[in-house]
């Protein structure tokens, strides 16, 4: 089978389309014929072994696995030996280690139906970006109505998704984003915008009863600034911090520091799950929330995907086709 690959860690020159084998699923796992796959950040830091903590669970010098991805959705081919909620046939979405190919094994917790509305390519888009909205504006981060809500990188992936999200809940929703993307938030359910290239977040009157900050390159301090006393900061991006530790660094200071505090600073270490997931399908097939794509592209044009996400800055989530 064809599949994106690298043999070290690196730029998105290391990677490469390769005929490898197709992988047997284990006793819990499902194999899938891969239909679409989501790129996401969180492919970035697979490619880039970045930060480097994230080794000790990817490979120390190389890739455990080569083929990159995550996000999947597509049909059940065949099934292990322990999988009983699945059959051959079905059509499914949710997170599978290697997903930029033809194939993909998944573990079964991990895998939902697919929503009967969405195409497969929209069903790629939401598995993780859609899980960390949901996981992040719940319990005490879950919006009032008429509460006041920033959303820091609110074109992005997990942005689109919490925008919508915070506005089902009766929200007013503050955009944060750069230029040229108003209309496209707006449209999403923002009620206002700052473009974070002429105004920073403190420069406003308000200060927000829930920040989600899933960009990551803002300081602790500043966050708190624009926080109200009694608000939650969810820190869900961490790209920042440098090259050994990334985001986990601020996120660590939080959550040392919340319980010093009035407000409430959470970091958020998001986990697909079955049960996840089908709070997304059933969010997805009442229209509560619709995948935002920027652009999709074949498989034979998976690494030119991955540049795109690497040098710029996408519109919602970039898909590849199989």
């Amino acid at each position: 089978m064809k599949a994106i690959a690298q043999g070290s860690y690196g730029t998105a020159d290391v990677l490469e389309l390769r005929d490898i084998d197709r992988p047997v699923p284990h006793d819990n796992e499902v194999l899938i014929q891969v239909r679409a796959a989501g790129v996401d950040p969180s492919v970035l830091h697979l490619m880039t072994g970045k930060p480097y903590i994230a080794r000790l669970a990817l490979g120390l010098r190389k890739p455990k696995n080569p083929v990159r991805g995550w996000d999947v959705a597509g049909v059940v081919e065949t099934v292990g030996a322990k999988v009983t909620g699945f059959r051959p046939g079905d059509e499914v979405f949710g997170s599978g280690d290697g997903s930029l190919a033809e194939y993909t094994c998944a573990r079964a917790d991990k895998l939902a139906p697919k929503p009967g509305n969405l195409t497969f390519g929209q069903a790629a888009a939401l598995p993780v970006s859609g899980v960390t909205a949901c996981q992040a504006l719940s319990g005490k981060a879950r919006p009032q109505p008429e509460q006041k809500v920033l959303v820091i990188g609110a074109s992005g992936g997990i942005g689109t998704y919490a925008i919508q999200l915070a506005v089902s809940y009766g929200a007013e929703v503050t955009a944060v984003c750069g230029p040229g993307r108003a209309d496209f938030v707006r449209a999403l359910g923002a009620t206002d915008v700052i473009d974070y290239t002429s105004q920073e977040i403190t420069d406003g009157k308000h200060r927000f009863d829930v920040i989600l900050d899933a960009a990551g390159n803002r300081p602790l301090s500043l966050l708190r600034r624009a926080l109200a006393p009694r608000g939650v900061l969810v820190m869900a991006g961490g790209e920042g911090g440098g090259d050994w530790v990334g985001g986990l660094g601020r996120q660590l200071r939080g959550y040392a520091l919340s319980p010093f505090l009035g407000q409430v600073l959470r970091s958020l270490i998001v986990t697909v799950r079955h049960k996840d997931l089908m709070a997304l399908k059933r969010l997805a097939e009442a229209g509560t929330i619709t995948p935002a794509l920027d652009c999709t592209y074949p498989l034979s044009e998976a690494v030119a995907a991955i540049k795109h996400l690497e040098t710029g800055h996408p519109q919602g989530k970039i898909v590849v086709t199989v």
